[in-house]
């Protein structure tokens, strides 16, 4: 039997957390001067309204070993564990996880999913897809690791406010996007890092080049499951996934809320396309 395991920053609906029955551990998030455990003290609307009315950056950071160790510690030695993570590019929760399998001194295999949000999360629902078909810990990872470097992620700023409160961009910088209303889609690119990939002045020419750059990416997508993860924008949300079915009917497209990790720099009407 193999478990699957992963952190809290994969923004997975929870109604697929509990079918495909995943263990999750909980990543810090701090937030207005006070700490919460993701998507246990906190919602991802929650997050949000209070990320949108304070000035100051939220925090996140990743579980300790010990955190995982516990997590790992659960389970009998017959069961073989799956341990899928956040990029190592983008959080050192691939570094924690690895150290709490040695603490655990359980069967524990940990994958670096070299991506975040749903890029991460379709990871895992392929994991326990076919850890469900029977095959085994060597295949699956095997087979994640193909996927994973397919896997695109596109994540669309609509506002760079939040990247001028982290400090990539200075203050003028970022009021002079607004001015000349320029949006930013970033790309996953190999480490698992983001970086920008195109700026584009205008939300219409925005939203048509994403689907451009998507129809550039692949020619046959009906075996393709789609990610899409928002910061409290759903109706752009379902917009973009209305455009997707229509364009290129893919099998599935899932919508959900961004989490703490990528929504803090994502900002407000940010998303997030995995695919």
């Amino acid at each position: 039997m193999i478990k699957i395991i992963t952190d809290s920053s994969a923004d997975l609906p929870e109604e697929l957390m509990k079918q495909y029955d995943i263990t999750s551990v909980p990543l810090t998030v701090t937030v207005g001067g006070q700490d919460y455990a993701e998507k246990v003290d906190l919602s991802p609307k929650e997050f949000f309204t209070k990320m949108f009315s304070t000035d100051e950056l939220p925090k996140t950071s990743q579980p300790s070993p010990a955190s995982f160790a516990e997590a790992f510690s659960k389970f009998g030695k017959d069961t073989e564990l799956l341990c899928l993570t956040i990029s190592s590019g983008l959080s050192g929760t691939y570094q924690s996880a690895c150290l709490g399998k040695e603490l655990s001194n359980t069967n524990v295999t940990v994958f670096d999913t070299l991506a975040g949000s749903l890029g991460h999360g379709l990871q895992i629902i392929r994991a326990a897809e076919l850890a469900a078909q029977g095959y085994t810990m060597e295949e699956i990872v095997a087979d994640l690791t193909q996927y994973r470097e397919k896997m695109n992620i596109l994540v669309l700023l609509d506002t760079l406010e939040n990247i001028v409160k982290g400090g990539r961009l200075s203050k003028f910088q970022g009021s002079l996007a607004k001015i000349l209303n320029i949006k930013v889609i970033l790309e996953r690119v190999d480490g698992g890092k983001v970086e920008i990939l195109e700026k584009i002045r205008g939300k219409k020419r925005f939203q048509k080049r994403v689907l451009e750059i998507i129809q550039e990416r692949g020619n046959n997508f009906s075996q393709t499951i789609f990610g899409i993860t928002h910061t409290g924008n759903l109706e752009d949300a379902e917009a973009v996934k209305q455009e997707l079915i229509d364009k290129f009917h893919p099998k599935e497209v899932i919508v959900n809320y961004m989490g703490a990790t990528m929504g803090t720099y994502a900002g407000k009407n940010g998303m997030i396309i995995s695919f």
